[in-house]
């Protein structure tokens, strides 16, 4: 059964969390693949990062950030990254920038991968030819268990594709973005890795769920021995090297 380690909060967290990603980063020999999801789950996480290097900068020029997923603005293309709900803008905005900022005079990141819409079998090509992702960290829905944009009834084998996205993922989204004002002005399709890509190609995974709007979900995932198609958080228990990371109110 996959390992959950609880911590008092979400910043809690996001400091232990931080500390195993630089060691993680700081042990590997060459180029080093870091899988992040956009929205709330990780910022603690993302902070703690940053705060981090400024305490102790390092060179980041091995550093690859691979985001999950991305909204679609209409057939094969992404959303701009002058829209606040792109996860291109998130990965540079929230990680790739903050964390360069902290290293400052040293290297930082130049590499934030996205999934391409108009090839996006191509994305799990690139990933397996650089070797993998070192550490994928995840997130879950809250509502329907989603990971990245795969909704229930996802397959195990399913790799990188384009989505029709979940009204119950377009909520829960929306919660993240609500400059969107309505569930209408939630993308209906995105870009996402799928189940197959967090699996087979993922050295180490996190998943992370704080706050009691979580505890559903943990429960659900806790409760199941391995992968079930109608929560894809799921997924956990299938991956290599993989633990459930949730602080106190996601247990109640």
């Amino acid at each position: 059964m996959t390992t959950t380690r609880v911590f008092a909060d979400a910043d809690e967290l996001g400091r232990a969390l931080a500390a195993e990603i630089l060691a993680d980063l700081d042990g590997a020999g060459g180029r080093y693949l870091l899988g992040c999801p956009g929205g709330r789950s990780l910022m603690p996480t993302y902070r703690a990062v940053a705060d981090a290097l400024e305490a102790a900068p390092r060179d980041l020029s091995r550093l690859v950030i691979v985001m999950m997923d991305d909204y679609l603005a209409g057939p094969g293309r992404r959303v701009g990254t002058d829209l606040e709900h792109s996860c291109e803008r998130f990965g540079w905005e929230h990680i790739a920038r903050p964390w360069t900022e902290a290293v400052a005079p040293l290297p930082g990141v130049t590499e934030v991968w996205m999934p391409d819409p108009a090839d996006p079998a191509a994305y799990d090509d690139r990933i397996a030819a650089a070797g993998g992702i070192d550490l994928f960290l995840l997130a879950s829905g809250a509502s329907d268990g989603h990971v990245a944009f795969n909704p229930p009834g996802s397959g195990l084998a399913d790799r990188t594709r384009v989505i029709d996205l979940a009204e119950t993922t377009r909520r829960d989204n929306l919660a993240t973005f609500p400059h969107l004002g309505t569930l209408d002005a939630v993308p209906r399709q995105g870009v996402s890795v799928g189940p197959a890509t967090i699996v087979r190609l993922s050295r180490r995974v996190r998943l992370v769920a704080t706050g009691a709007a979580k505890a559903a979900s943990v429960r659900r995932i806790r409760a199941a021995s391995g992968w079930d198609p109608d929560w894809p958080a799921t997924l956990v228990h299938e991956c290599r090297d993989a633990e459930l990371w949730v602080d106190e109110a996601a247990l109640s």
